[in-house]
């Protein structure tokens, strides 16, 4: 266990900021599964900049890797695009 005040208010933080952002990460996942199993394009053209943005601000926060959200976001439009 760490001995100073300030290690441990850190480890307090550093746990909570770690809970928040599994959460974003966990939600962003979940919505990248709900569109690669929708099979109706009109509802895919209107989910995928909702969840394009949101891969974005993870990667802008440092939550998921810059290239990881940009290569979701690639196969995503793939997906979409190859939607009849």
């Amino acid at each position: 266990m760490a001995n100073h005040k300030s290690s441990i208010k850190r480890i307090r933080q550093a746990d909570k900021k770690k809970l928040h952002n599994r959460y974003y990460a966990k939600t962003a996942r979940n919505a990248v599964r709900k569109l690669r199993i929708t099979a109706d394009k009109t509802v895919a053209t209107e989910m995928l900049p909702k969840i394009s943005a949101m891969l974005d601000k993870l990667a802008k926060r440092n939550i998921i890797h810059k290239n990881k959200a940009s290569n979701l976001k690639s196969k995503l439009a793939v997906y979409v695009n190859k939607l009849a």
